[in-house]
């Protein structure tokens, strides 16, 4: 049995993708489980979304197809005054087909973000997030205590999803205790849709 997790962000600068690059490893250390790296195209207020045929570099735009396809989804953004950024938001609001039909009902889904300032919005941000996310039906997934790395981290790294404190473009790389953190949000993810999969419960 293999299942797919869609590893889906949004980055600025850099700090974000890097911590969606720590998911899929701790994704794809789960025996079964594949990590597919989405992004999103950036907007502006002015002309709504752009979008190329294809990044100029990187993993791939998303597609409403990427998310019918995924047994369980990690969604990871920068932070704007507590809440995702626009360029997620906009994607999500486009989802109104799936959430009309089911189609993620019943998968995992976990968040992360990064942020440039210690108490700049990382739990309200996470916290956000989620809420597209259970009015979709998805069975929200955190990280419990259980991960040592949740108690001796200074930087990021929640309950509620993995973090990264990135207080300079040059800081994008996360540090010890929130790769570990990432790492354990994409392995929880993966080994419940491939529980919730060997149930019957989802393909």
């Amino acid at each position: 049995m293999s299942i797919e997790i869609l590893v889906l962000y949004y980055s600025r600068h850099g700090s974000v993708e890097a911590l969606a690059r720590q998911v899929c490893r701790g994704v794809e250390s789960v025996s079964g489980a594949a990590a597919c790296l989405r992004t999103v195209p950036p907007v502006s207020a002015q002309t709504g979304p752009r979008l190329p045929e294809v990044p100029s570099e990187g993993p791939p735009y998303a597609t409403t197809e990427d998310l019918e396809r995924c047994s369980g989804l990690v969604l990871g953004s920068p932070t704007r005054f507590g809440n995702m950024a626009a360029p997620m938001k906009y994607f999500l609001d486009g989802t109104g087909s799936l959430w009309l039909g089911g189609a993620l009902s019943g998968k995992p889904a976990g968040v992360f973000t990064s942020t440039s300032s210690l108490h700049g919005g990382q739990e309200t941000t996470l916290i956000t997030m989620a809420l597209p996310l259970l009015h979709h039906g998805m069975l929200l997934v955190g990280v419990p205590y259980s991960e040592s790395a949740l108690s001796r981290t200074r930087t990021g790294g929640t309950p509620y999803g993995a973090s990264h404190l990135a207080p300079t473009p040059e800081a994008s790389q996360p540090d010890e205790d929130e790769t570990a953190i990432a790492r354990a949000l994409g392995v929880r993810i993966s080994r419940i849709a491939i529980a919730l999969a060997a149930a019957g419960n989802h393909p």
